[in-house]
């Protein structure tokens, strides 16, 4: 096959009807959602009947200051809100702010913000008010609407599709894995066969039907049953029993049969996928851009020079993932520096050895996840082995003549 052949194949087979891709994709989240809910076990909402969270205006500051507590110079304020939602609203109410606990002063509030307060209902029929939170939904929604802009302003119908790949994400999640876990059911494979689901929809829809894509999904499965393989054994190496997280232990007390163990890995697993996604991608389009370039490239060849790309894709991956649970832990670790402990133990808390082996193994799946899609993309190029490259052909610099050059 020449290079004209195999470029007008690959263009053909990336080119398959959209409206095939769409209702394939339809009937699948549909079947998801549908086990999903089948499954899903009727829970009852965990609410308080005296209690009610709404939404309120401020109207006015009737007072501020500062108050001493132990020492502490703490701010305060006394508001007037209008409650604008639930079974309150239209009336104006009175709260005080700050006198109960900690407020920060970079929260006090002016004439016209949106807060939300919780009203509460005594045993003697008395109503509390209090401010629980600043009304963030409008900043999020900008950053949300600044979001979407930038994505297709620079991806246009790309970024428009991966949009809606995100979109399809949350739902297989929201929809189906959340609810099979809470019927239940083991959270690994639940995992594992939501992974696919979501891959196969928004892999195929973000980049299209093509091979490089079956490369990246092949390669992404298989580092994810490495992973999840990894993580059981070195979960039960070490006796983690899943209640790291105090959210854990809120849902045990509310579900009772929720396996927190199960939980824990089904937490590694679908952290690993967003990152496996980006990586095996990347990783196979590099391998059939290679392949494009220099058409006499055997298997061999081609993986060796595909793998010196991979090489560099994880390091920068994994270093990145580090970086990331050090980001969502900076507050903990601040707690150790004031407050130091030998390495040992504090390494050896179950909260830390989580976040540990969580790190670790999905590392582990990124580094199996290249030169596992690496192979598969070279395969699936349909080349015969042919150790060197012909007279003529487009020859990338090796690796060492990169960090040389």
């Amino acid at each position: 096959m020449n290079k004209h052949d195999h470029d007008h194949q690959h263009h053909a087979e990336s080119q398959r009807p959209p409206i095939t891709l769409i209702v394939a994709a339809a009937l699948m989240l549909i079947a998801l959602g549908v086990i999903g809910r089948s499954g899903a076990p009727d829970i009852q909402a965990q609410t308080n009947p005296n209690e009610e969270t709404v939404e309120a205006r401020v109207i006015a500051v009737l007072d501020e200051g500062v108050l001493d507590q132990g020492g502490i110079q703490l701010p305060y304020q006394r508001l007037r809100l209008e409650i604008l939602t639930g079974s309150r609203a239209g009336r104006a109410v009175e709260v005080d702010y700050g006198t109960q606990g900690f407020v920060s002063s970079e929260v006090m509030y002016r004439a016209d913000d949106h807060v939300l307060v919780t009203q509460l209902i005594r045993p003697d029929g008395g109503e509390v008010f209090f401010i629980t939170e600043p009304d963030r939904l409008g900043a999020l929604l900008a950053l949300g609407l600044l979001f979407v802009a930038a994505i297709v302003a620079v991806s246009r119908w790309k970024g428009v599709r991966s949009l809606i790949g995100m979109a399809v994400s949350l739902y297989v999640i929201t929809q189906f894995i959340l609810p099979m876990i809470l019927a239940g059911r083991d959270p690994v494979l639940v995992s594992i066969i939501g992974a696919f689901g979501l891959l196969s929809v928004t892999q195929y829809l973000i980049y299209g039907w093509s091979t490089k894509t079956h490369a990246a999904i092949f390669g992404i499965l298989l580092s994810l049953i490495i992973t999840g393989t990894l993580a059981s054994i070195f979960v039960e190496a070490a006796r983690f029993t899943g209640f790291g997280a105090e959210e854990v232990g809120f849902l045990r007390a509310a579900l009772g049969s929720i396996n927190p163990r199960g939980l824990l890995l089904a937490g590694i697993l679908i952290g690993a996928i967003g990152v496996l996604d980006d990586l095996t991608i990347s990783q196979a389009s590099a391998v059939f851009e290679l392949a494009r370039a220099n058409p006499s490239y055997g298997v061999r060849e081609l993986y060796r020079r595909a793998m010196n790309i991979g090489q560099d894709h994880i390091a920068s991956t994994v270093n990145t993932l580090v970086l990331a649970y050090v980001g969502a832990s900076l507050p903990l670790l601040l707690l150790f520096a004031i407050y130091p402990q030998p390495f040992g133990q504090i390494i050896n808390r179950e909260f830390v050895a989580e976040e540990v082996v969580r790190t670790l193994v999905g590392s582990l799946g990124l580094v199996a996840a290249v030169p596992l899609t690496t192979l598969i993309a070279c395969v699936l190029t349909g080349r015969r082995i042919a150790p060197t490259a012909a007279p003529g052909s487009i020859e990338p610099p090796r690796r060492e003549d990169r960090e040389t050059g």
